[in-house]
């Protein structure tokens, strides 16, 4: 029988479930509304992740006993690789952030509407979910990390995301692909629970049903590079050793061994190199994330 012919046999309020079904499920809507917001951050803030790539894989002959500052090594990309060589990487970190961004607050609504049933998360709810979400996303999105983060550090020559996944893997087995993986959670998930966190307190903070809508996401954009700035600090040491380790997956195998070397040859200092354009990239971009998928999901009828 026709499916339209049968839902006009239905009743009324079985017509309404019917077409309920056929909508979008809410966690796509939210993967959606994630990815769309990623994107829109990636294409914005990636000449600072790059710049962040290229100051924390400096040498210490690059530059003797001078300290190399992120205007430095900007101006160095510009002359030496054109003012589009800040977006190296650009195809792998969105092929990156717009599934990751979507797996991330996707698995992040599924959470909270299977543990939370629409209560506020308390502190310490907010920073387990938001470590639980990430780490899915981070082991998912492994070895596009690993590719995107070599695409930027300029010492690899790959043509394409497919010929860098093939390279590595030939050269380097899976474990290649997943190069970095433990730095990269240690960074992430602590980075995300303490966001999430720092993020859902000071929204609850502010009194949102006295505000007019114009101010709503500017308020949820201010919240969004508060939280982000005290994540980005705390988490930057595991940055470095993860930039380390995807790079160079021989030369530093696992953190312990990987920490006693950049101690060695950088000192304490080397553990927050490209801490700058990390913190405004992190920052102004999981503030830009969050600030866009809550107005998308608001806009589709669903509470973030």
């Amino acid at each position: 029988m026709n499916q339209k012919v049968r839902a006009a046999l239905l009743p009324p309020q079985d017509v309404g479930d019917k077409v309920e079904t056929l909508m979008l499920h809410p966690v796509i809507k939210a993967f959606l509304c994630g990815s769309i917001s990623g994107t829109c951050s990636t294409l914005l803030f990636q000449p600072l992740d790059l710049l962040k790539t290229r100051l924390q894989t400096l040498q210490p002959s690059d530059h003797g006993s001078r300290r190399v500052g992120m205007l430095a090594v900007f101006l160095k990309v510009v002359r030496t690789e054109s003012l589009w060589g800040l977006w190296k990487g650009m195809s792998p970190s969105i092929v990156r952030c717009v599934p990751g961004v979507g797996i991330y607050f996707g698995t992040l609504y599924s959470l909270k509407q299977y543990f939370l049933r629409g209560h506020p998360p308390t502190p310490l709810e907010s920073i387990m979910l938001g470590m639980s979400s990430r780490s899915v996303a981070g082991v998912c999105m492994s070895p596009i990390t690993v590719i995107k983060t070599r695409y930027e550090s300029g010492k690899y020559g790959y043509e394409s995301i497919y010929a860098a996944l093939r390279s590595i893997y030939r050269s380097e087995g899976h474990r290649g692909l997943f190069s970095g993986l433990s730095a990269t959670l240690l960074r992430d998930a602590p980075f995300s629970g303490i966001y999430l966190m720092f993020y859902s307190q000071t929204k609850g903070l502010v009194l949102h049903d006295q505000l007019d809508a114009v101010f709503i996401p500017v308020i949820n954009f201010s919240c969004g590079i508060f939280a982000g700035i005290l994540a980005s600090l705390v988490t930057q040491p595991a940055d470095v050793i993860k930039t380390h380790m995807q790079l160079s997956p021989v030369k530093f195998q696992w953190i312990g061994q990987a920490v006693t070397i950049i101690f060695k040859d950088y000192g304490l200092r080397g553990f927050f190199q490209g801490s700058v354009p990390r913190a405004l990239r992190r920052t102004l971009m999981a503030a830009m994330a969050w600030t866009v998928y809550e107005e998308m999901m608001a806009k589709m009828g669903l509470k973030s």
